[in-house]
């Protein structure tokens, strides 16, 4: 044998000793098959609920003639306008609120610590029976808000759920009552988290109030704020629950968002292919969203 092949048997061989070094990095023997069977159950977990619903969705949805149709319905057109409405003003109208709040519930004291313990129950109750109570608080003929309506002020309520912005706002207005309170928590863990000695720092500096607030606390939860907003925003594009529950995309499928027109297509329409494209069609906000989002992740221990 020559000894350019013997040279290249070697190499061969320390290549694949590298290789089995980095897969079982120092265990030897049975600690490496123990390693084995501890890890095979999670990547079958993940196979199987994971990896083969999102390739399963992507070939259901992946027939570019399905896309002409969708688009062509009058109704995509309304769900599209309803989902930018609703992440718009359900993300950013929460999040703002949240700040706020988890500033009022920074203050010392007993009665505080209550207050924010009923805040956190409209997030701590099911969703499913908070938005059905909602459903029928808004009926518009015997419906509770109509009913207090009435008999305080004496006016007539509206038919909250019969109408498409009616509709649409109390969607709106319900998952803002619903989620407010899980990122005001998420908020105030944050500035809990500033050390007081710059806050401290900053009381002496006469930076207090709103201008403690500015220059202090915003520029130190920046980063944590975004990175709710975002995650909130790719929540919210997958809700399904709230509209559902409320108003049922209705009335005539005019309140409909991507999440329950999927459903309606799937089912309804008994055309799952068509139900996977309307969710699919959020791919471009989602995937841009998605990375920065890991971005932001990423340089998360530069900031709070």
């Amino acid at each position: 044998m020559s000894t350019a092949a013997v040279a290249q048997i070697g190499r061969s061989s320390a290549r694949r000793e590298a290789h089995w070094r980095f897969l079982g990095g120092h265990l030897k023997g049975a600690e490496y098959t123990w390693a084995v069977a501890f890890v095979l159950p999670y990547v079958a977990v993940f196979l199987t609920f994971v990896a083969y619903p999102i390739v399963y969705g992507l070939w259901m949805g992946g027939e570019p003639a399905l896309y002409p149709e969708l688009f062509s319905d009058p109704i995509y057109h309304k769900t599209v306008v309803n989902t930018v409405l609703y992440l718009a003003l359900g993300v950013n109208v929460k999040m703002f609120l949240a700040l706020l709040l988890s500033g009022f519930f920074m203050r010392p004291g007993r009665w505080t610590k209550a207050l924010l313990l009923i805040f956190v129950l409209p997030w701590a109750v099911p969703q499913v029976s908070t938005f059905i109570s909602i459903h029928w608080m808004l009926n518009g003929e015997w419906g509770f808000l109509n009913n207090v309506l009435f008999k305080l002020f004496h006016v007539e309520g509206l038919h909250w759920l019969n109408e498409r912005w009616t509709a649409l706002g109390a969607v709106i207005v319900s998952h803002i009552w619903k989620w407010t309170p899980f990122w005001t928590l998420i908020l105030l863990a944050g500035r809990m988290a500033i050390p007081l000695d710059i806050r401290d720092t900053a009381r002496v500096d006469g930076a207090t109030g709103v201008r403690g607030f500015v220059y202090i606390t915003f520029p130190l939860l920046a980063n944590l704020y975004l990175i709710c907003t975002l995650l909130s925003t790719i929540f919210l594009l997958g809700d399904f629950n709230t509209v559902y529950f409320i108003s049922g995309g209705g009335p005539a499928n005019s309140t409909q968002v991507l999440g329950t027109l999927g459903i309606r297509n799937a089912f309804e329409l008994a055309n799952p292919r068509l139900g996977v494209a309307a969710v699919m069609s959020a791919l471009p906000l989602v995937i841009p969203l998605v990375i920065v989002l890991m971005r932001k992740l990423r340089t998360a221990e530069v900031q709070l």
